[in-house]
C-alpha cells in the first residue's frame, strides 16, 4: 500500500505563532526554575522589592552613598551574628546568650585597653579567646551532658549579662585605642590617582565579580557531573547578571564616598569561608545531617556530639567578634550594649530561609535575612517611623518568613 509523502512531513505552524511560543517558552522555563528555587531566591527578591519601595517612598535618601556605608557599619554586627546563628540553627538547636555574650566581651575589652592599658591586638585575641571559652562551655552542657541549648543559652544569657554589670559597674567605660576603633569605623585607605572614586574598592569590587562569575560557573558544572538539577541557561545567564550588576551598584556606591568600611571586609572573609565550608568542608555537611535527620547521622558515623560541641564554639567566637565590633563602633563598652541582639540574629536567620526543624539554611541566606531586617530599619528610621510599629512591622516580616517557609514545606510534601 502506497504512503503518500506528505503525510510524513509535520504541518508548518501558523505564521505569527513561533515568537509568541518561544516567548511563552521562555517564560514557562523561568517560572519553573523560580519555583523549585523559591526557597533560594524568594527573600532575594523580596530584599530587592525592599530597597527599591524604600528608595522610592524616601526619594532615594536610601542608596545615597553616605547611607549605604551607614547601613553596612549600622548592622555589620548582626550580620557576623546571623552567620554563626544559621549554624546552630542548621544544627538543629538555637543560641539565646549571644546578646548578653557580646556585652561581656566589650566590656572584658573596655577593661583590658581603658583600665590597664594592655595593647589592643593583645586584648583582641584576649577577648576571641574568651568567646571561644563561653561557647565551648555551653556546648560541653548541650553536646556531652545533654541539657537542651534552649534551657542553657538562656542561663548563659542572664549570666553574661550579670558579668558585664559586674565588669562595668553599671556604667560607660570607654573610649577604646585607634587601633580597635577603626574596626568598627575606619575605611580601607586611599591608593592609586584622582579618579573621584575609591579606587581600591572599585578594584576589589571587580575581584568580587570575578569571584562570583567563576564560582557559580564552577558550581554549575559540577551539578551538571553529579546529574543534579540546574537552573536553566537563560535563567542562570539572568542570574549572573543581576549578580554583577548587584555588586557593581554596591561597589560604586561605596566608592562614590569613602570606599569599603574594614568590617565590611571582614565580613566578606566570613562569608566566603563560611559558605565555602558549608558547601564543600565534611564538617558543614555533618552540620546539615545531624540538623536534618539526626539518628541517620549517627548511623552513618557522624560524631553529632563533637559536631555540636564545635558549632557553639563558634557562636563563641563569632559572638566575641561582635562584642568587640559593637564596641569599637560605639568607642565604649556599655551595660546595655547587645540587647536584642539575639533574637535580630534569629530572625535574620529564619527570615534568611532557616528551618525551625533544623537541617536546612545557607550562609548567604543569613546575610540577605539580616540586610532585609537592616533596609527596614534604615528605611523606617529615614521615614521617621515610631519604634512601636518598627516592632510591629520586623514581626510581622519574620511571620511572613516563617509561614513562607511552613507553606513551602506543605507544597513540596504533597
Amino acid at each position: 500500500m502506497s504512503t503518500d509523502v506528505t503525510d510524513k512531513i509535520p504541518a508548518s505552524a501558523p505564521p505569527g505563532r513561533s515568537g509568541s511560543a518561544s516567548g511563552e517558552g521562555l517564560l514557562r522555563l523561568m517560572l519553573n526554575g523560580l519555583r523549585r528555587n523559591m526557597r533560594q531566591y524568594g527573600m532575594l527578591i523580596a530584599l530587592g522589592l525592599i530597597v527599591v519601595l524604600f528608595a522610592i517612598w524616601t526619594d532615594g535618601d536610601l542608596l545615597l552613598p553616605r547611607n549605604v556605608s551607614n547601613l553596612v557599619l549600622q548592622n555589620s554586627y548582626i550580620l557576623i551574628l546571623a552567620i554563626g546563628m544559621m549554624l546552630v540553627i542548621i544544627a538543629g538547636h538555637i543560641d539565646l546568650s549571644v546578646g548578653s555574650l557580646t556585652a561581656f566581651v566589650g566590656a572584658f575589652a573596655a577593661v583590658l585597653t581603658v583600665q590597664h592599658g594592655v595593647a589592643w591586638p593583645i586584648a583582641l585575641v584576649l577577648c576571641l579567646l574568651v568567646g571561644a571559652v563561653a561557647g565551648s562551655a555551653q556546648g560541653f552542657l548541650i553536646a556531652y551532658l545533654g541539657i537542651p541549648s534552649f534551657i542553657v543559652t538562656l542561663a548563659g544569657m542572664l549570666l553574661f549579662r550579670g558579668l558585664t554589670e559586674i565588669l562595668l559597674k553599671g556604667q560607660t567605660l570607654g573610649p577604646f585605642p585607634d587601633g580597635l576603633q577603626k574596626i568598627g569605623n575606619s575605611f580601607l585607605p586611599e591608593a592609586g590617582p584622582n579618579t573621584n572614586y575609591h579606587n581600591l574598592t572599585l578594584l576589589l569590587g571587580l575581584v568580587l565579580i570575578a569571584a562570583v562569575v567563576w564560582q557559580e560557573v564552577r558550581d554549575r558544572r559540577r551539578q551538571q557531573e553529579f546529574a543534579l538539577d540546574v537552573l536553566p541557561g537563560r535563567l542562570f545567564l539572568l542570574k549572573l547578571v543581576a549578580l554583577v550588576a548587584a555588586i557593581l551598584a554596591l561597589t560604586l556606591l561605596l566608592a562614590s564616598y569613602k570606599g569599603a568600611p574594614i568590617v565590611l571586609i571582614v565580613l566578606g572573609v566570613l562569608v566566603v569561608g563560611y559558605g565555602y565550608v558549608m558547601r564543600n568542608a565534611v564538617f558543614g555537611r555533618h552540620i546539615y545531617a545531624i540538623g536534618g535527620n539526626l539518628p541517620a547521622a549517627k548511623l552513618s558515623g557522624v560524631k553529632d556530639k563533637r559536631v555540636t560541641f564545635q558549632v557553639f564554639l563558634n557562636m563563641g567566637v563569632l559572638a566575641a567578634l561582635a562584642g568587640l565590633v559593637v564596641a569599637a563602633r560605639l568607642n565604649a563598652a556599655s551595660p546595655k550594649a547587645g540587647v536584642n541582639f539575639e533574637l535580630e540574629a534569629i530572625a535574620s536567620s529564619f527570615i534568611g530561609g532557616a528551618s525551625m526543624s533544623g537541617g536546612v539554611g545557607t550562609v548567604l541566606g543569613a546575610i540577605i535575612g539580616g540586610l532585609v531586617l537592616g533596609v527596614l530599619n534604615n528605611g523606617m528610621n529615614l521615614l521617621s517611623v515610631g519604634t512601636d510599629w518598627q516592632q510591629v512591622i520586623k514581626g510581622l516580616a519574620l511571620l511572613v518568613a516563617v509561614g513562607f517557609d511552613v507553606w513551602n514545606k506543605r507544597k513540596s510534601g504533597s
